[in-house]
């Protein structure tokens, strides 16, 4: 595992303490789902240029197919 610091004002510390948020597991979650979103919305730029160089050539339902086990696999 690799060791990422983060500045944050002493307001958001606070809080965090406040509330009993485990900082470091709670931004592993946030980059997590950062990073999967972001993965998502580079798959669905490369679906749309695929689409745009195969036109009718591929099923909609065949490439939901393929992006629901994708998404399974992960």
């Amino acid at each position: 595992m690799s060791v990422i610091t983060v500045r944050v004002t002493r307001e958001i510390k606070e809080k965090l303490e406040k509330y009993g948020i485990n900082t470091s597991e709670a931004v592993r979650e946030l980059l997590d789902k950062y990073l999967s979103e972001l993965e998502l919305s580079t798959l669905a730029e490369r679906l749309d240029l695929l689409r745009e160089r195969l036109g009718s050539k591929i099923d909609p339902k065949t490439v939901a197919n393929l992006v629901r086990e994708d998404r399974e696999v992960r």
